[in-house]
């Protein structure tokens, strides 16, 4: 209720006195495109003008411990549920989702397409010792492939000079696998919205473990008290509202959907 009642007065002030407030967003979630939709409307709607910093899951999360952004929007749900638990976020919103898919060469020396499941696909490139991108930069995606890896009982540490760990955002690791012509584990909105595509495709998606969840939590302002914590309470009403899933869910490149809006407006 306290957080309608802000949403309602900062929609009431229009963008008169706008708000401001910095949110720590994934490399992936901004490569996509969504944001440029979701920015115009959030200052249009509530008057709050959302200030991103765009960087890996991994630094989102410290830059939140730090208290130098007021909320954060990214996907590693276990990174995220202990950043809540250690007390640096309030809780933590499911907004909306996607799925992870594995990208590679046409080619598909590795013959991933064929792969029965996710941990099967990289079971597959490690035994051809085909080249392989790794985003390596502790985001949300590359603790993904780590955890598949894990699960494939495989360590990237042993692998040779096929394995690329790049440490870069969504949109380098791409343009480089476009270079080196090899494999990568990819968001599909990233790879949807990827420009430099040469002689890559889509060889693998589907599998349950592939599922990409994003979320919102609000930074405490309880370990930083200059959290302005009523533009984040605004701002999570506005994305978990209609207006946000009509947003999300119509939001297309070459009539294929990027993001499912998951969210349950009121909790």
């Amino acid at each position: 209720m306290i957080r309608a009642l802000v949403f309602l007065a900062l929609l009431l002030t229009g963008t008169a006195q706008a708000e401001t407030m910095k949110m720590a967003v994934t490399t992936s979630f901004h490569n996509s495109g969504l944001s440029d939709v979701l920015l115009p409307a959030i200052k249009e709607d509530t008057g709050i003008e959302v200030q991103l910093l765009v960087v890996g899951t991994g630094q989102a999360l410290r830059l939140g411990e730090a208290g130098d952004v007021d909320a954060i929007l990214v996907h590693s749900k276990a990174a995220e549920e202990a950043f809540v638990a250690e007390g640096y976020g309030t809780h933590r919103t499911e907004i909306m989702y996607n799925d992870f898919v594995f990208i590679g060469p046409s080619s598909d020396a590795a013959g991933v397409a064929g792969a029965e499941n996710a941990t099967d696909a990289l079971s597959r490139i490690a035994t051809a010792q085909a080249p392989f991108v790794s985003r390596g930069d502790d985001s949300g995606t590359h603790k993904k492939e780590l955890s598949l890896w894990a699960a494939a009982a495989l360590d990237p540490e042993g692998f040779d000079a096929w394995y690329n760990a790049v440490g870069a955002g969504m949109g380098a690791s791409l343009n480089t696998a476009s270079g080196l012509n090899a494999y990568i584990l990819s968001d599909l909105a990233s790879w949807l919205n990827f420009g430099n595509k040469g002689g890559l495709a889509l060889l693998y998606a589907g599998d349950p473990a592939l599922f990409n969840q994003y979320a919102y939590l609000p930074v405490n302002p309880e370990r930083h008290d200059h959290v302005n914590a009523e533009a984040v309470a605004a701002l999570e009403d506005w994305l978990t509202s209609q207006r946000a899933a009509d947003l999300i869910d119509s939001y297309k490149i070459n009539g294929e959907t990027l993001f499912v809006f998951n969210a349950k407006p009121g909790e």
